[in-house]
């Protein structure tokens, strides 16, 4: 009989041992692998490692300047993350945006949960893999040869000899992966709770539970994290106060009727992640269910900015469809991958099937290089070339009755020709940073279309919008659709003051001229 022969006599008991051979071998394995792995993610502006740990706290190691802080996970499981490089050159403007990030943490603790989650089925995967070469060298060695080699041992010394090889099962494989260190991965350290470190200040209730490393609270860094904390307060206390007052504008909003479903247009965020939960609660009381984003995101389009596309992400990821483009000042195309990667629609000047009947056509600002299909012609796309293009493929659309409902572009110059020519319902985009429109745009065969462009979403002076309080009046728009047909647009503006000011349903009356 050869090796394989107990393969075609099948024995329950067998198949179990060979189970229990597998599971003992692979568990370590992965759990091994997992423990000792890492991945680099962009975390809070910065390239981070990030390692999974037992300790049951996520620690962030800001450097050797500032103290590191920890905080409980509520598990036994524990990330280390270790940031690295990023693009501020002040301690005091990198402390500022911890600052505004720790009062809307939801997309970087979403993006470090993600992380470990797909670390540890990558480690269960190869666990998996490498752990059939147990039962395949009890295999190769045949069930008739086992047992003749078990037959004189006694029992007990049987199991041991078959743990150890287990153990040295387990450890070979593993070595393949892993590759020793001579150095700890996370250096000895002491904490202490932040309330006894800074006794004289009045600690958020958010961060009651906050550790730092003990040693290391000089008087300049105690500065710094007074005034992160400052910062801290001022921005969590008035965008949660703007999302708690959200709902009550039900009452002034355009409830959507039946056979209606309704858009938020946002645009121009400029990495303020605080206008986030403020736009979708604001989503909320008027109904809306899914996302058109005009662009912007970002203000330079780098990847120290992953931090806002994640805050974006949280704040509708239970939206089925969400569609974007890219702004002039989202450069290159770290953007709208990015967005891409988070489960977004980027639109790239195809034709886009949305909910309930609506097409959508939209292109990336040709200022930002996110010039999608059109990117293969020879040459630059000129700005002016852009707006034919689109022009040439809402018309190709049109003719053959199948019209587009929206255009959405980061510049409402990018749309005019397609309206001009009477091919598409509506053109939303951002880019001025002031609400213009609804506008109507007769056609030469009579067909009325619009253009809107929405205001600032995050706020923003020029491309700067990330702070712990507005600097120039926030705004979103809820549109209105009909049989996949733009019907009415509802502006809802957020002033510097923390106030809302709802401006009126517009309907929109679209006419296309007989074909």
């Amino acid at each position: 009989m050869g090796p394989f022969a107990a393969l075609r006599r099948p024995d329950p008991r067998w198949a179990a041992t060979l189970a229990v051979v597998w599971l003992l071998t692979a568990v370590p394995i992965a759990v091994t692998l997992f423990l000792t792995g890492s991945r680099t993610i962009v975390l809070a502006g910065h390239d981070t490692d990030l390692e999974p740990t037992l300790d049951g706290y996520a620690t962030v190691d800001l450097g050797p300047y500032l103290p590191s802080f920890r905080i409980a996970s509520g598990s036994r499981l524990g990330a280390a993350l270790d940031l690295g490089p990023t693009d501020l050159r002040s301690y005091e403007a990198l402390v500022e945006r911890y600052a505004l990030l720790a009062s809307q943490p939801e997309g970087q603790i979403a993006k470090v949960r993600a992380t470990l989650v797909d670390m540890a089925l990558d480690s269960a995967v190869v666990g998996a893999l490498l752990g059939l070469a147990a039962p395949g060298l009890v295999l190769l060695v045949g069930r008739r040869r086992w047992s003749e080699l078990a037959h004189p041992w006694s029992r007990r010394r049987t199991g041991a000899t078959a743990v150890c090889a287990l153990v040295v099962v387990a450890a070979v494989g593993t070595g393949t992966l892993v590759e020793d260190s001579d150095e700890p991965s996370v250096r000895e350290q002491s904490w202490q709770p932040l309330a006894e470190a800074l006794p004289d200040v009045d600690l958020p209730s958010r961060a009651a539970g906050l550790e730092v490393e003990s040693g290391l609270m000089t008087s300049g860094t105690r500065r710094l994290v007074e005034s992160a904390l400052a910062t801290y307060r001022k921005s969590l206390t008035f965008y949660q106060d703007l999302t708690a007052a959200a709902p009550a504008l039900a009452s002034q909003l355009r409830a959507p009727q039946e056979g209606e479903v309704v858009a938020l247009l946002v645009s121009d965020r400029h990495d303020n992640i605080g206008m986030d939960p403020v736009a979708r609660a604001v989503a909320d009381a008027g109904g809306a269910t899914f996302l058109l984003d005009a662009g912007d995101d970002t203000s330079t389009g780098g990847s120290w900015e992953a931090f806002s596309l994640d805050s974006l992400n949280s704040a509708f990821d239970d939206y089925d469809d969400r569609y974007a483009v890219a702004g002039n000042h989202d450069n290159g195309d770290f953007v709208t991958e990015y967005l891409a990667g988070l489960g977004f629609t980027t639109l790239v000047g195809d034709v886009v099937d949305g909910p309930d009947g609506i097409r959508l056509l939209g292109a990336s600002d040709v200022r930002s290089s996110g010039l999608g299909s059109w990117r293969d012609q020879s040459g630059e796309v000129t700005f002016d070339e852009q707006r034919t293009l689109l022009a040439d493929a809402a018309c190709a659309q049109d003719a053959k009755d199948e019209r587009i409902s929206t255009l959405l572009v980061h510049d409402a110059a990018s749309g005019s020709e397609a309206l001009e020519r009477g091919c598409v319902d509506l053109v939303l985009a951002g880019h001025l940073h002031e609400q213009v429109g609804p506008s109507p745009v007769v056609a030469a065969d009579g067909t009325v279309g619009y253009s809107y462009t929405n205001g600032t979403t995050g706020g923003a002076a020029y491309a700067v919008a990330l702070g712990s309080k507005l600097r120039r009046d926030a705004e979103v728009t809820l549109v209105t659709y009909r049989e996949g047909r733009p019907v009415g647009l509802q502006p809802v503006m957020v002033r510097t003051t923390g106030e809302f000011r709802v401006g009126p349903w517009t309907p929109l009356e679209v006419t296309v001229a007989p074909q």
